[in-house]
C-alpha cells in the first residue's frame, strides 16, 4: 500500500502562489506558469499526437519532465490525457492513465501496481477554501493503491486515498478515502458490495 501524509491544505500550494491579495493578481508565480506553459506546448508537439501504443515513448517523456517512474514499469499513458504537471505524478508498474483522462495534479497523483484510470475520469488535487473571503486555492494529494480502478468518467477530489483494490463506479465522485476491495458508485459515492479478490495472473 502506498500511503501519503496529510499535509495543510495550504502548504501543498504555498511555494507555487504569487503575491495576491483577494482575487487580484495571478494565482501562481511566474516561475510556475512558465514551466507549465512550456510544458503544455511540449506536450502538444511530442506528446498529445504520438501513436496511441508508443506507451514507453510517452512514459520517457513524463519521466523527461519529471514524473516519478520506471521506463521499464510498463505504465500506459495514453496520448491525449491531460497531465497538469509531470513533476508532481508517481507511476508504478502497469499503472494505466486511460484517453480523456484529467490529471490536474496541482498535488501529487501516485497511481500504483496496476492501478487503472479509466476513460474520461477526472483526478482532481485542488479546490478552493470557500469559507475563506479571499477563497484561496489550496491542494492536498491523491493516492491510487494496487490494483484500484476509477471507472469512466468518474471524479476523485483533493486528499482522496483509494486503497488497494477499491473500484470507483462510472461517473461516481469521491470525496472520501474508499475502503480497500470494495465497490463504491454514486454521487457522493457509497459501498456497494465487497470485491471478489482473485491473485493477478
Amino acid at each position: 500500500m502506498i500511503e501519503q501524509p496529510q499535509a495543510h491544505p495550504s502548504r501543498q500550494v504555498d511555494a507555487l502562489i504569487g503575491s495576491r491579495t483577494g482575487f487580484d493578481g495571478a494565482t501562481f508565480t511566474l516561475g510556475n506558469r512558465s514551466k507549465r506553459a512550456a510544458w503544455q506546448i511540449f506536450r502538444l508537439l511530442f506528446f498529445r499526437f504520438s501513436p496511441t501504443p508508443f506507451h514507453r515513448y510517452r512514459l520517457w517523456i513524463l519521466i523527461l519532465w519529471g514524473a516519478r517512474a520506471s521506463i521499464r514499469s510498463r505504465a500506459h499513458v495514453y496520448p491525449d490525457a491531460k497531465i497538469w504537471a509531470p513533476w508532481n505524478l508517481e507511476l508504478h508498474e502497469y499503472a494505466t492513465i486511460g484517453p480523456g483522462v484529467n490529471c490536474y495534479n496541482i498535488g501529487k497523483v501516485t497511481v500504483g501496481r496496476r492501478a487503472i484510470v479509466s476513460q474520461g475520469a477526472y483526478l482532481c488535487t485542488a479546490s478552493h477554501d470557500y469559507e475563506d473571503s479571499a477563497f484561496p486555492l489550496y491542494a492536498r494529494p491523491i493516492t491510487l493503491n494496487a490494483d484500484s480502478w476509477i471507472c469512466t468518467e468518474a471524479f476523485v477530489g483533493p486528499g482522496v486515498t483509494v486503497h488497494e483494490g477499491a473500484i470507483l463506479g462510472a461517473r461516481a465522485v469521491a470525496m472520501k478515502d474508499l475502503d480497500a476491495w470494495k465497490v463504491f458508485a454514486g454521487n457522493p459515492a457509497t459501498c456497494l458490495k465487497q470485491r471478489r479478490r482473485t491473485p493477478p495472473p
